[in-house]
C-alpha cells in the first residue's frame, strides 16, 4: 500500500450543518500534502475525524493502514499532531514539555533525556532550554510544538495552520523543517490559509465550503487556470463563476 491516507465520502455534520461535504482524496507516504482554504472551509474539522478525534458522520478513510471509526486509538499511536493553538504547556518550561511528551509517546526515559538534549540543540534554544514556554518568542514555540509532534518519528505528521502569526523568515524556516521531515521519510499533512504555501507542497487540495474544489500539484493547478499564482487559483475557485471545480 503506497498511500499514507486515504478519503472516500468522509462527511461530518453538526445538525443541519455540513461541515465537510463528501471529499475523498488519497497521500501517498513521503508526500507533502497541502490541505488548502480559508478559514471556515473544514479543513480542520476534517483534519479532526483523520486524526481520530472526531467520528465522520458518513464515509470511509483509512490513516497509516487503520479505519477511522473501528482504529482511532492505533491512528492516534502512529501520527504526530500540531494543532492552531500548539500543543505545548505554557507553565512547564522547554525541557520538561519536551520529557512530558516523550512520556506520553511511551519513549524510554533515557531515550527522552537524549531526545531532549539533541532537540535544544537542534533548535538553537540552548538559552531558552530552562525557560516557561510562556516566555519564549512565538516561532520558537512554533519550531518547538512541531519538533516535539515527529519526537516518536510518526508515521504522519498532521499540522494545523502551523505557520499562522509568524513573520515570513520564521515560516520559511518552518517549511525547511517540513522538508527535511518528509525527507527522512515522514508524511505531513498540513492545513493553511497561505495561499503561498501551496508552492512548497507536492500536491494540495483546496477546500471551499466544505468540498474540495481543486486537487493537483501546484504547477498544474496554474496551468489549468492559465494564472502564475497560486493565490489567483483560490480567487478563480471561491470567486462566483470564477473558476471550475
Amino acid at each position: 500500500m503506497n498511500h499514507a491516507i486515504t478519503a472516500n465520502n468522509l462527511t461530518k455534520r453538526f445538525g443541519d450543518f455540513t461541515a465537510v461535504d463528501a471529499i475523498s482524496f488519497e497521500v501517498d507516504k513521503g508526500e507533502i500534502f497541502g490541505f488548502l482554504g480559508a478559514n471556515g472551509a473544514g479543513k480542520t474539522t476534517a483534519m479532526r475525524m483523520l486524526t481520530g478525534l472526531s467520528r465522520p458522520t458518513e464515509g470511509e478513510a483509512m490513516v497509516a493502514g487503520y479505519d477511522v471509526y473501528r482504529e482511532p486509538e492505533q491512528i492516534k499511536r502512529r501520527i504526530g499532531y500540531m494543532s492552531q493553538k500548539f500543543s505545548l504547556y505554557e507553565d512547564l518550561k522547554v525541557r520538561e514539555n519536551i520529557r512530558f511528551y516523550g512520556g506520553i509517546y511511551g519513549l524510554p526515559r533515557k531515550q527522552v533525556r537524549q531526545e531532549a538534549d539533541r532537540l535544544i540543540e537542534e533548535l538553537g534554544m540552548s538559552e531558552f532550554a530552562n525557560s516557561l514556554v510562556s516566555g519564549i518568542p512565538l516561532g520558537w514555540r512554533q519550531k518547538l510544538a512541531f519538533s516535539i509532534a515527529i519526537l516518536h518519528r510518526p508515521a504522519i505528521v498532521f499540522l494545523d495552520e502551523p505557520t499562522g502569526g509568524v513573520d515570513p523568515v520564521t515560516r520559511r524556516q518552518f517549511w525547511e523543517m517540513i522538508y527535511k521531515t518528509a525527507n527522512e521519510g515522514t508524511t505531513v499533512f498540513v492545513t493553511t490559509h497561505y495561499m503561498d504555501e501551496a508552492e512548497y507542497c507536492n500536491r494540495v487540495s483546496i477546500m471551499v465550503e466544505g468540498r474540495i474544489a481543486a486537487l493537483d500539484t501546484p504547477q498544474a493547478m496554474k496551468a489549468s487556470f492559465g494564472v502564475e499564482t497560486m493565490n489567483e487559483v483560490f480567487l478563480r475557485l471561491t470567486r462566483p463563476g470564477g473558476g471550475n471545480t
